[in-house]
């Protein structure tokens, strides 16, 4: 069997990740920080459409499409988040039944 260095080496991997000095703190949050600036974007894209939607029965100055758009996009970009964290669930499991 071979190594990971051989393999690596025959297909021009680098063996080191293309970081600079100084910047590996960044480089190791950002998959973190990414995915919660899109929850919290999820999370604003609810309210604003909650919102809407609260105006729009008060009888507030909205228009009725753009509550519709808004919900739907509230909608979407949920179900999208749903299906990212399934991946997730995916991949971890696959990790965890990983034999060393």
């Amino acid at each position: 069997m071979a190594s990971i260095n051989a393999i690596q080496q025959q297909l021009n991997i680098p063996t080191t990740p293309n970081v600079l000095p100084g910047k590996a703190d960044e480089a190791s949050g950002s998959f973190g920080k990414f995915l919660l600036e899109g929850i919290q974007e999820v999370n604003q894209m609810q309210q604003d459409a909650d919102r809407a939607v609260e105006s729009l029965f008060t009888g507030g100055d909205v228009n009725p499409a753009e509550v519709l758009t808004a919900v739907q996009k509230a909608d979407m970009s949920f179900k999208l988040m749903m299906q990212v964290r399934n991946k997730m669930m995916q991949a971890y499991a696959e990790v965890k039944d990983i034999r060393v």
